[in-house]
């Protein structure tokens, strides 16, 4: 395990950096100017860059957000989410034809066009969980109440993440739900970091790799169930979690997690 200053220390040893988005690129809302400057470098020189989200919604959705944020059309090639592995699979109907949302409105988009229905909670085959309701962001006990009835559907998970932080609010995330429905005896499917299948999706395993991300829960832990080597973005979602390198290493054996490299952000 080593600190970086900088990303040039060790870029040439790799052919392609996976790069997670929220906390890494932006904080949901704006992006962050020194990993703008390395994404800018690293395109410079040629080397291949995938940026892996566990984004709720389509890949085409959150290039667009990156737009809004003013992020270079050209470096935007390459987005994998969460939300894309699993249209792909509700497109081929392996849970059922009807679900129930259990989101914020602003990903319906997720299921926009497909062959599938919306419907209420009783009636569902399945239930769709993309994050939570706008208007219940904090009340988790709102979430057990809902499911507990419902314990023998199938949840299937857009987003393993368990929080986010947008600026310097924290928020929960999908995982969150799922992390409730699986405490009351239910099954979850989860889509995106860690789980093997969308690193197969999106990147070649036969490349050197670097996977960078602020998550240990899912970037890390994602890396190292595909023997990656990683790069740990300490500024995020963990940064109130340890003080120095020493508890730092602490930290990585409560997750059961190793890492190559950390930084405190993404810089070149």
């Amino acid at each position: 395990m080593k600190k970086l200053e900088n990303l040039s220390e060790i870029y040439n040893q790799y052919d392609a950096f996976i790069i997670d988005l929220w906390g890494v690129v932006h904080n949901g809302i704006r992006l962050n100017p020194g990993a703008t400057e390395v994404i800018e470098k690293l395109n410079d020189k040629d080397k291949e860059i995938i940026f892996l989200s566990n984004a709720p919604r389509p890949s085409a959705s959150v290039v667009k957000f990156l737009e809004k944020l003013q992020m270079e059309k050209k470096y935007l090639k390459n987005v994998m989410t969460s939300g894309q592995a699993a249209r792909i699979s509700l497109e081929k109907e392996n849970y059922g034809k009807k679900f129930f949302h259990l989101g914020p409105e602003r990903d319906n988009v997720l299921y926009s066009g497909l062959n599938i229905e919306k419907t209420v909670i009783e009636q569902c085959d399945f239930i769709l969980c993309t994050g939570l309701f706008d208007d219940q962001m904090e009340d988790l006990n709102f979430y057990k109440s809902l499911l507990e009835k419902y314990s023998k559907k199938k949840l299937i998970c857009t987003n393993p993440d368990l929080t986010v932080h947008r600026g310097s609010k924290v928020e929960f995330c999908a995982g969150k739900i799922a992390e409730i429905f699986k405490d009351i005896g239910g099954e979850v499917i989860y889509f995106g970091k860690p789980h093997k299948e969308i690193y197969n999706i999106c990147l070649d395993m036969n490349k050197k790799n670097l996977i960078i991300g602020d998550n240990l829960r899912t970037d890390i832990k994602g890396a190292n169930n595909i023997k990656m080597d990683s790069l740990f973005i300490t500024n995020g979602v963990h940064r109130a979690e340890f003080k120095n390198d020493k508890e730092l290493l602490k930290l990585l054996k409560n997750y059961n997690v190793n890492i190559n490299y950390f930084q405190r952000e993404l810089i070149w």
